[in-house]
């Protein structure tokens, strides 16, 4: 990771990557007003920007809980880039620090430094089953990892909860075009297919997908 991409914001925090800042953040402008959580679970936290903007923005409003996952190895797409990922989970953890110190109301803020199917697994044998007003799904961007953390995730979300999928569209670079086992959408699409009955589609543009919980 190089320093020359590294830059500060008005709060502190330090990022390298800025999709979060120039993509998600205005969808999220309209959102968690809406939603307003209080009990949040994050799958893929990478340099902690959506954490802190989460924190930022309800933070003075009510106590938080934010549960993070992320086993900071990085996806395929990091390593065959040379992504220091060593780094990335350094730039985490001093960002949420920083955004946990300005926080007007106590945010309680755990860790899990695992793979989302290990870790996933183990918020539901701890009685986490509908416990979560908003799960944030950006992970793994390899189909099968998507597909697990949406089934494992929804089970967690509480009903009227939303859950909310980064990445809709995203698709590897490959040589021989895009591998469908590579990208989220099949993902994503199958399991809001197989769960028709049990969510509802909320507004959204296709850079991300969000649903609403109706049903266990």
């Amino acid at each position: 990771m190089s320093d020359a991409r590294m830059e500060t914001s008005d709060n502190g925090y330090v990022f390298t990557a800025h999709w979060f800042e120039y993509n998600a953040k205005n969808l999220w402008e309209r959102l968690i007003p809406q939603v307003k959580p209080q009990k949040i679970l994050e799958i893929g936290s990478f340099e902690g920007a959506s954490a802190c903007y989460l924190i930022d923005k309800l933070g003075p409003e009510y106590p938080l809980e934010i549960h993070c996952i992320d086993s900071w190895e990085g996806g395929i797409e990091h390593q065959t880039r040379g992504v220091d990922m060593n780094s990335t989970e350094k730039l985490f953890h001093d960002n949420l620090r920083l955004a946990i110190a300005a926080s007007p109301n106590p945010v309680d803020l755990v860790v899990h430094k695992e793979r989302s199917d290990s870790a996933l697994a183990k918020l539901l044998s701890a009685g986490k089953a509908g416990y979560f007003d908003f799960i944030y799904v950006d992970g793994s961007h390899q189909a099968p990892d998507v597909l697990f953390d949406a089934v494992v995730g929804f089970k967690l979300l509480r009903i009227g909860g939303t859950m909310a999928f980064d990445d809709y569209l995203w698709a590897e670079p490959l040589p021989g075009g895009k591998d469908p086992l590579r990208m989220p959408k099949p993902a994503i699409d199958a399991f809001v297919n197989l769960n028709l009955r049990k969510l509802q589609l909320l507004n959204a543009p296709c850079i991300q997908l969000y649903v609403q919980k109706i049903a266990d």
